[in-house]
């Protein structure tokens, strides 16, 4: 494997990992939290979609076509997961029918979380000549990082209900609302006014 491909990649996985820019790790908990196992497919086309939205705000600011100030973004950021728990209270439960703004907001919430991140990561590729193979290279990470964090997650909520038995209202509940406060005090330590 390509060394820069390999080394954009476990950037990619060590942005997931990073224990203390835990506000990603708290969306995708939050993104999770009504589903159990069962739903992994469902899972797997919202992660992708929050993915997808990162990596195109993250190519267009690494092209300086797009630009926010970032203290409004990092403020955003833990909105996002605010409002991604409390929906989780309207939305609990897997059914056969999913909206399709069930799909479209991890994607545009995945634009925000992307402009997040998108100084560090324009500083990190320098002055590359192309930043499609990093950009890709860190996004694949991205998403490899967060599908170890969902496939942890289905684990313990497997667990919850089946072993521990916790309803799956109730597993999702405690889930949402534990993100939903943290997302409150990011939101405090964050605000830019």
């Amino acid at each position: 494997m390509n060394s820069e491909f390999y080394t954009y990649f476990q950037l990619g996985i060590q942005h997931i990992a990073d224990i203390s820019a835990y506000d990603h790790l708290l969306f995708v908990i939050a993104l999770c939290a009504i589903y159990e196992p069962k739903d992994w497919r469902r899972l797997l086309i919202l992660v992708t979609a929050f993915t997808i939205g990162h990596s195109l705000t993250l190519g267009l600011a690494a092209l300086d076509i797009l630009a926010f100030p970032q203290a409004i973004i990092e403020f955003l950021i833990p909105v996002t997961i605010l409002i991604t728990a409390v929906l989780n209270f309207r939305t609990r439960g897997s059914s056969l029918y999913m909206p399709l703004w069930k799909y479209a907001l991890p994607l545009f919430f995945g634009l925000i979380h992307g402009m997040g991140f998108s100084n560090y990561f324009k500083s990190l590729l320098g002055k590359q000549d192309s930043i499609v193979k990093p950009l890709f290279a860190f996004n694949l990470g991205i998403e490899a990082g967060q599908l170890v964090i969902v496939l942890s997650l289905m684990i313990l909520t497997y667990i919850a209900i089946n072993i521990v038995k916790i309803s799956l209202k109730n597993w999702s509940g405690i889930l949402s609302a534990i993100t939903a406060a943290m997302a409150l005090y990011l939101m405090w330590e964050t605000r830019f006014w």
